[in-house]
């Protein structure tokens, strides 16, 4: 006797394995802001996914951003008098077919903007960006007097 159903089509440890269970409540909004706003969801979660990793070496301030599927036209890096860098850009819906229904959309869209405070010992005209397999890097420069090692010198206690 088996204590795992296999015979019902779906794993139960796994419901999204297999047929999908039913949900009576699927496509209704929870609450009165999503009939109201019923894209704010996929918009923000664009821009709340945006993870970016800010690593400081000896030479530079390096920021790497996970944009998959994105391309250069769709991104825009721009640095401020002030020493803002801005990231941003937009991931577009894909156009479906009228023919096609989804069954799950998950993967976010819509705009995403991020912004970051360089520190004063960054060259913020000397920034370089790339894109990577879906990876975007930004490269600041640092100025030459933070690169030079510190002396440091043992101070005598007295007492």
């Amino acid at each position: 006797m088996a204590l795992i159903p296999r015979d019902l089509g779906w794993n139960v440890f796994d419901p999204f394995i297999g047929n999908s269970i039913f949900d009576p409540f699927e496509g209704f909004p929870r609450t009165l802001f999503e009939r109201a706003f019923p894209s704010f969801d996929k918009d923000v979660s664009a821009v709340a996914n945006t993870r970016v990793d800010w690593v400081e070496t000896p030479s530079s301030h390096i920021f790497k951003a996970d944009l998959p599927g994105m391309n250069k036209d769709e991104i825009k890096v721009q640095v401020a008098d002030d020493g803002i860098l801005s990231i941003s850009g937009e991931r577009t819906k894909e156009k479906v077919d009228k023919q096609d229904s989804y069954r799950r959309e998950e993967r976010s869209f819509g705009k995403f903007y991020r912004q970051f405070r360089l520190p004063p010992n960054s060259r913020p005209h000397e920034i370089s960006a790339k894109v990577e397999n879906g990876v975007l890097t930004v490269t600041v420069p640092k100025t030459e007097e933070s690169t030079k090692k510190s002396q440091v010198r043992s101070v005598e206690i007295q007492g």
